[in-house]
């Protein structure tokens, strides 16, 4: 399997994993600093995993070992935090298409 190559990944996130919620809204793991990804800051209109159609400002490839739980907030490079939308894994083995994470970011 073709993984997608480090030196495209030229952007470094923040990762905080969502774990649960409390009485006082979500609550997060400790931060994953200086994950490398390729991130993109283009709106587009985007299906949510419960159907509705949702506008995503930023759409983040990461490698394909990168955990991402549903809920969790991305810090990006420009310093905007946002939360996932969807989360999808790209593989296609026996094609030449790397395989990756893409992640569609509020």
């Amino acid at each position: 399997m073709t993984r997608v190559p480090r030196w495209l990944l030229r952007h470094r996130i923040v990762i905080e994993p969502y774990v649960g919620d409390s009485a006082y809204g979500p609550v997060y793991g400790p931060p994953v600093d200086d994950v490398p990804a390729l991130v993109s800051e283009t709106t587009k209109l985007v299906r949510a995993p419960d159907g509705r159609q949702v506008v995503s400002s930023a759409q983040v490839v990461l490698d394909l070992d990168t955990d991402v739980p549903a809920g969790s907030r991305i810090t990006l490079p420009t310093g905007r935090t946002t939360v996932p939308i969807t989360v999808s894994t790209v593989n296609a083995p026996g094609l030449p298409v790397p395989a990756h994470k893409e992640v569609t970011c509020e």
